[in-house]
């Protein structure tokens, strides 16, 4: 009956570090653990990029490489708009105090 226990204590210990390799392949892939692939860049040129900074070829632009840029533009956007509206009622004034 005691060997329930510590069985399901090393049960627990492999799903952790299962969870554990999965999230360090994750980290890496997304350039966020050290010793990721990606902030390795060989010449000065290229360690001064950004890691999403990578060329995409012209036929492939459904890839994932270019999400960051997506997600960074769709960003701009929206600062863009809170700062339209932002201005619009400045301009207004609604009797808001200054």
């Amino acid at each position: 009956m005691r060997q329930r226990g510590w069985v399901g204590l090393v049960v627990i210990l492999l799903a952790l570090v299962v969870v554990a390799l999965l999230a360090k392949d994750a980290l890496k892939q997304y350039g966020l653990a050290p010793g990721a692939a990606v902030g390795k860049a060989g010449t000065p040129a290229e360690r001064a990029r950004a890691p999403g900074a990578v060329d995409a070829p012209v036929g492939d632009l459904g890839t994932a490489a270019s999400a960051p840029a997506a997600a960074l533009e769709r960003s701009r956007g929206v600062e863009d708009m809170v700062k339209r509206a932002a201005d619009e009622r400045a301009s207004r004034g609604d009797g808001a105090v200054k």
